[in-house]
């Protein structure tokens, strides 16, 4: 306990306000006790999250010993209650969850820090699980005992210990602390590197966890040297989150793949975990293929987008089938306006000279339809929407939803900002409609 202790008032000041997570276990309790003793000689606010995660009988007598204690022990008590949990994976479901109430409470009492009980059982069990599923370099190195944002750092002070030293101090000194038998149940991977992996190591070596916090510290060294250069790249190929696929294809491999885990990074943060080494092999392998234009399902509801030189990554959404009549104006989300006008001397492809003897009314703007097909002007055969935007260069994201023009028939009359029909009458100066299409 006393090189948590040192630790802690190394770092803690006078003054300040820190979250604790508190799950009412043997780890977090002893957090907590550990806090009191460093509080003694230094005065700061410590602000107890707790988060009952509604799957077992005992979580709300636990909450309600963890609020005595804060009450107390003069701690400010702050809980919140999962009511249904959505259709992920439960424990990453719940991580976010408690994570997001974490950083709420953060800004709340504008923390300076956010403490968590992870030990170094957790660490070597995080480690073992990302080697055997692959992760990236920095993944392989678990967690850190520190990790700074912009506005608050997270603190693993127990990074030293192991989980039977904790037990085994509350336990000789009679501290409550709950137990969660779901800990135990084989069903949950980290369960099993816990209770069959981890006491095999443990007999080759009783500190090995202090072992593997070395492995994770040099790790962590070699990456922080490696990603000054990969920073330094990634400024120059990554512009406003799109990737300069000629300039990244100008690196070696290791540094490509670096940085797309640092791109990965800027999306996922703390979720990085679901992020595995055939994730990255997947999107290197797109990258370099010789396919203009890819698109590929990535963890999270994310789509990773290829489209020619480019590379993106978009949150995954639905096709938005959409059919309006244009009477004086429609807005199309993301796309832009078009808006019919008195007068006009332009000649591109954002603007088109309509005759209504010509085409039915009303007119409509839609959404692309599979097999879409148009008759462009000064040709005589109709050619495949898609092909147009792949013509164009349309990027593959942007599609399914591109605002196409079309008469009261559905015959398309109009491909705003990139083809003009048949339709078009501009040349002949016979025309009583004027369409134009602003982005």
């Amino acid at each position: 306990m006393q090189e948590v202790i040192t630790y802690l008032n190394r770092i803690m000041s006078n003054e300040d306000k820190i979250v604790v997570a508190v799950s009412g276990g043997p780890d977090s309790m002893f957090l907590l006790d550990t806090l009191l003793k460093v509080r003694e000689s230094k005065v700061f606010d410590i602000i107890v999250a707790h988060v009952n995660h509604n799957v077992r009988f005992e979580s709300y007598k636990e909450a309600e010993c963890v609020k005595e204690y804060c009450e107390k022990n003069n701690m400010i008590f702050e809980y919140m209650i999962i009511d249904k949990y959505g259709t992920n994976n439960f424990h990453d479901y719940a991580r976010t969850i408690r994570y997001r109430f974490f950083e709420s409470l953060v800004a709340k009492y504008n923390a300076k820090y956010l403490l968590t009980a992870h030990h170094g059982d957790d660490l070597m069990e995080t480690i073992l699980m990302r080697i055997v599923r692959g992760s990236t370099v920095s993944g392989y190195a678990g967690f850190n005992r520190e990790n700074k944002f912009d506005k608050y750092t997270i603190i693993r002070p127990l990074i030293t210990l192991t989980k039977k030293e904790i037990e085994e101090y509350m336990d000789n000194n009679n501290l409550w602390y709950a137990v969660d038998k779901s800990n135990m149940k084989d069903v949950y991977t980290r369960n099993r590197y816990r209770k069959y992996i981890l006491p095999k190591l443990k007999e080759e070596n009783k500190n090995v966890h202090k072992k593997f916090l070395k492995f994770s510290e040099k790790i962590t060294d070699v990456s922080n040297f490696f990603d000054k250069y990969v920073d330094n790249q990634y400024s120059k190929i990554v512009i406003n989150d799109i990737i300069n696929l000629k300039e990244l294809l100008k690196e070696d491999r290791v540094v490509i793949e670096s940085i797309i885990s640092k791109y990965l990074y800027k999306i996922y943060k703390d979720n990085i975990y679901m992020i595995t080494d055939k994730n990255i092999d997947t999107l290197y392998n797109s990258i370099t293929s010789k396919k203009s234009n890819i698109v590929i399902d990535i963890p999270g509801n994310y789509k990773f987008i290829k489209s020619y030189s480019n590379a993106y990554i978009i949150k995954s959404e639905l096709k938005e089938n959409y059919k309006y009549e244009i009477k004086t104006s429609v807005f199309i989300n993301g796309y832009g306006i078009i808006k019919k006008v008195d007068e006009c001397t332009d000649t591109d492809n954002y603007v088109t000279y309509l005759d209504s003897s010509e085409i039915k009314l009303p007119i409509y703007v839609r959404n692309r339809i599979n097999g879409d097909k148009m008759v462009i002007k000064n040709m005589n055969v109709s050619k495949k929407i898609k092909n147009i935007f792949i013509d164009s260069k349309v990027s593959i994201d942007k599609r399914d939803n591109y605002p196409i023009v079309v008469d009261a028939s559905g015959e398309i009359i109009w491909l705003p900002g990139l083809k003009k029909s048949k339709f078009d009458r501009k040349n002949s100066g016979k025309y009583d409609i004027i369409l134009k299409y602003e982005r």
